[in-house]
């Protein structure tokens, strides 16, 4: 990864795919890290960042964990008139406390991911995020109680573009991590998260000024929310970049006495980006992300057919992604 020429008809190269997957093993790592790790200069590094983040192709998000907030996650299903799910999908991704909103299968579908506080009325909060129209005709609602892969984990930590060795040295350094809780989540807290929430990378000042903190005391909340796992970094991106074209939701059933192998199992697949346990009648779901029909149709015929415990599969290509993990982004990254 010497040179930052590109032919005109590429859109994307090996050196975009490996910073990419720098950032997901250290969305603030240095440049000069990165560039190291890559033999590539600096001003390399910068201008491919530069590039990729202002197309709208990547953005790097600092984003909380559920469970470490006091929250619990609802993945929401919503069956509407054809003509409905565009706009109930867009106005459920203008709320602040929904991500991952689709369109699926035949555009009669709108999936979501919604986060509540553990002790709310579940039910009373989803129907309270949902548009009121009568071509909402029905609203089904799973919760997420165990999930075996995604969020910090990334699905590009699968694609072998870095090796073992590039890929444990951007990541986080053990020294940035110091040890026990960082207490309660307090107002100069959210303040800070929500500045992260939008760009990962905003530079100490930056956030320094949205808290009060003085940019060595931001430095140390931020390790500290890292260290317990409250704070973790994602990079939300365009899936062409990977030569990826399809994405799909599974829904599995398996017997409850084989839900954790198989949820693991699935969680080991190249092609899952997330895999989590839920309520419900299907008690298993996956996002399998594959090169196109073909290849999906491999997948679901050899890894998904090898798990002997699946006893009903649903599959639900997502036609439209409307909104991705973190707060709503500029309109490219909305495009393939």
């Amino acid at each position: 990864m010497k040179s930052d020429a590109r032919g005109a008809n590429d859109a994307y190269d090996d050196l975009d795919r490996a910073l990419v997957h720098a950032l997901q093993l250290d969305g603030r790592a240095p440049f000069s890290r990165i560039a190291e790790v890559l033999g590539v200069s600096d001003q390399t590094v910068a201008r491919r960042y530069t590039r990729l983040r202002t197309t709208g192709a990547i953005r790097v998000l600092g984003l909380t964990d559920p469970a470490s907030v006091g929250e619990v996650s609802w993945l929401v299903r919503v069956q509407c008139l054809p003509d409905a799910a565009l706009p109930v999908a867009e106005a459920l991704a203008r709320r602040a406390d929904t991500s991952w909103v689709h369109v699926l299968s035949d555009g009669t579908e709108v999936a979501a991911t919604t986060r509540a506080a553990s002790g709310q009325d579940s039910d009373a909060l989803l129907l309270r995020k949902l548009p009121h129209t009568p071509r909402v005709v029905g609203v089904t609602a799973h919760c997420v109680l165990h999930q075996f892969f995604g969020g910090a984990l990334g699905l590009v930590n699968k694609s072998g573009v870095l090796d073992p060795d590039q890929a444990a040295r951007l990541a986080a350094p053990e020294a940035d991590r110091p040890a026990g809780s960082p207490g309660p989540l307090t107002a100069d807290d959210r303040k800070l998260l929500a500045v992260l929430a939008h760009d990962g990378r905003a530079p100490l000042a930056e956030l320094a000024a949205a808290t009060g903190w003085s940019q060595s005391t931001v430095r140390r909340r931020l390790a500290a929310l890292r260290a317990d796992g409250t704070l973790y970094f994602d990079v939300d991106q365009r899936r062409r970049i990977f030569g990826n074209d399809i994405t799909t939701v599974l829904w599995l059933s398996v017997p409850p006495s084989d839900l954790a192998a198989t949820g693991q199992a699935l969680a080991d697949h190249p092609e899952v980006a997330f895999a989590c346990a839920t309520t419900g009648p299907n008690n298993l779901m996956a996002t399998v992300v594959c090169e196109g029909v073909s290849a999906l149709y491999t997948y679901l015929t050899t890894r998904i057919a090898a798990l002997p415990a699946v006893r009903h599969m649903e599959t639900s290509p997502i036609l439209r992604r409307v909104k991705g993990p973190g707060p709503l982004p500029p309109a490219p990254l909305n495009r393939p």
